[in-house]
């Protein structure tokens, strides 16, 4: 599997490692019976800062302002879940999950996670354009985000700083 995970914003210092794992329990997850041939996916998760989402936004969707995530699939067009090995980018906003779980009350660490879930579900072939689909998509999504808050240490997602004496 080829799976990069970037960090390029500078808003908060994430442990791309981390999220690395996260991302790949995830494929791992919501392919069809576990899926055990993750290693054939191609995938580059990207964190940015709202300005280049903005942009990204505009350009391919044609939406003002930055947004969550936005899921780009090279994959062909299939039946949920998408079966075999995955080909997309993930944009993800860290600025949209810090505002986001303010005004949810949620922690933007938690929101960050479910946007990675929500972009990968997206390259399984779930769609939220339909309030059924949207609903069934936002089911998986929510089960999906409850486990990995069990499974991993979502504290450890932004790296502190150290402090030198």
């Amino acid at each position: 599997m080829t799976l990069t995970v970037r960090n390029r914003q500078r808003l908060k210092r994430l442990d791309c490692w981390l999220l690395r794992r996260v991302a790949t329990w995830a494929l791992r997850e919501t392919g069809p019976g576990g899926e055990p041939d993750s290693a054939a996916h191609e995938m580059g998760v990207l964190f940015v800062e709202s300005a280049r989402m903005a942009r990204l936004n505009w350009r391919y969707l044609g939406h003002e302002g930055p947004t969550d995530v936005i899921t780009f699939d090279y994959g062909k067009p299939s039946t949920l879940p998408q079966p075999g090995p995955l080909l997309g980018d993930l944009f993800i906003c860290v600025q949209v999950a810090v505002e986001q779980g303010i005004a949810f009350g949620t922690d933007w660490r938690e929101e960050l996670v479910r946007y990675l879930i929500h972009g990968i579900l997206h390259l399984r072939g779930h769609d939220d354009g339909r309030a059924t689909a949207n609903k069934r998509m936002k089911r998986v999504e929510n089960h999906l985000l409850r486990a990995a808050v069990k499974r991993f240490d979502l504290s450890q997602v932004e790296r502190l700083r150290k402090v030198v004496a």
